[in-house]
């Protein structure tokens, strides 16, 4: 006989789903809206699988009350969406448009109607075009521009928004867009990348104050992604030192700045003349703030196989993020256990990566885990149901997980499911869905997954049977 155990979460654990502006909206040329670098990026041809654009998405902007009604289903009591900057700010310049704070109005609205908690990201990566046009965030500029915005927003919206993310996983908008350019804006500057990494804290540091001046008792915090890179050759010294490294360069660089006011002495040097004249007198001091909690997004964990002794600086290539599919492949004991993105299945990562930041910053109290789920494609049946069980062992091996490290001590607090929705993902289009509610994108009907059905059985109960 099976024996199965029931795993539960504390009676205040908050549970959610999450989306992000480009990727649902759609509607990016309605009520004023200005152009984002995504707009730009996507219609670039070559840039993104099978030339798809966000222009329609989930029709999200039009069927936002549908979108909140399966929420209301699901049971979930939390909900994180972002705010499309250019929506509100079409240059990104103090020039508002009207309409925009007007949808999100109406957003906000309709969730707490329902009984749905709104957690606003101001940042999923929708820069507006005219701020790119001056530099992006390589322009110290933007992060100023950043916390304006940050203000305005809780100006309008911070007598019911209580919680906070400033941006969304700024490794991501500083490497993927500026270095490796493989996302918006699709540069490739080693340089622009070290300076966007800072101004993405810098920013943050601006906009908690901006937020705060405006509301005390907000909540605030800033969403980090993170992996564990697993050392798969430990007698490598070459190789321990690229781990650092890369260590530092994803899951340090933004959090030690917060907690600490420094970055990783060793990421510092390996940079560089690339920081000289980046970081200005004061800057850290600004960085460094106090927030109520930490946003972590974790998909699996990063398997790194050989260092690159050839290459002798960050410049040349080793080290950086650019050179980590290089340096790593997954192993084979993963063989035939990858999502359809092609990434391992690893929910013991999850557990220690939260267990990692309760031992590495005490300080940090509250951990929202703001993303977690996994690229899974399958198709509605000829009944209409969406049996994608790969992704309900996923949710339920990470949320045993989850649970275990909470009993340990871990500080998790919140758990939201990437995504709600089947969506435009990224550089990937619309060939991978990471949803736990089926899309059809030809008629925007939802189908809610078996995947959605188990989160909701999930949450009514605060546990999760193994």
């Amino acid at each position: 006989m099976a024996v199965t155990m029931e795993h539960s979460f504390p009676d205040d654990f908050l549970w959610g789903t999450a989306t992000a502006s480009y990727q649902i909206e759609g509607s990016t040329t309605v009520d004023g809206r200005g152009v984002s670098i995504w707009d730009t990026f996507s219609k670039t041809p070559g840039k993104v699988k099978n030339g798809d654009t966000g222009d329609i998405a989930c029709d999200h902007f039009n069927r936002f009350p549908e979108d909140i009604a399966l929420m209301h289903e699901l049971g979930v009591k939390a909900y994180r969406f972002s705010i499309a900057w250019p929506r509100l700010f079409p240059a990104g310049n103090g020039v508002r448009e009207e309409r925009g704070f007007a949808f999100y109005e109406r957003l906000i609205n309709a969730l707490i109607a329902a009984g749905i908690e709104p957690m606003v990201t101001l940042y999923h990566w929708d820069l507006p075009q005219a701020l790119e046009d001056n530099g992006g965030w390589s322009n110290r500029s933007t992060a100023f521009a950043f916390a304006d915005y940050a203000k305005a927003c809780a100006e309008a919206f911070g007598d019911r928004v209580k919680n906070w993310i400033t941006i969304n996983e700024p490794w991501c908008v500083s490497w993927l867009g500026y270095s490796i350019g493989v996302h918006a804006p699709g540069r490739k500057d080693y340089r622009a990348a070290v300076a966007a990494a800072h101004h993405t804290s810098l920013a943050h540091g601006l906009a908690t104050r901006a937020i705060k001046s405006i509301d005390q008792s907000a909540k605030v915090g800033i969403t980090v992604n993170m992996t564990n890179y697993i050392n798969e050759n430990q007698e490598d010294e070459s190789l321990k030192q690229v781990v650092d490294l890369l260590d530092g360069n994803l899951n340090r660089w933004w959090i030690d700045g917060v907690q600490c006011g420094k970055y990783p002495e060793t990421l510092l040097e390996a940079y560089g003349d690339l920081v000289d004249g980046l970081i200005h007198e004061g800057d850290m001091d600004l960085v460094k703030c106090t927030n109520e909690f930490l946003g972590v997004n974790f998909y699996s964990d990063s398997f790194v196989r050989s260092a690159r002794p050839e290459d002798k600086t960050f410049r040349e290539g080793s080290y950086l993020p650019l050179d980590v599919r290089a340096n790593t492949s997954i192993p084979e004991r993963f063989s035939g256990k990858l999502t359809d993105i092609g990434w391992p299945v690893t929910p013991h990562g999850l557990k220690d990566l939260v267990l990692r930041i309760h031992r590495d910053w005490p300080e940090i109290r509250a951990i929202n885990i703001t993303e977690n789920g996994c690229a899974i494609n399958d198709e509605p049946d000829a009944s209409g149901v969406v049996n994608d069980e790969r992704r309900v062992s996923y949710l339920k091996s990470h949320l045993v997980a989850l649970s275990e490290a909470i009993e340990l001590g871990a500080p998790v607090k919140a758990y939201f499911a990437w995504s709600l929705l089947d969506n435009y993902e990224w550089a990937e289009g619309y060939s991978q869905r990471f949803g736990i509610v089926h899309v059809d994108y030809k008629t925007q009907k939802r189908t809610i997954k078996a995947s959605g059905l188990e989160f909701k059985k999930i949450v009514a109960a605060n546990s999760v049977i193994e």
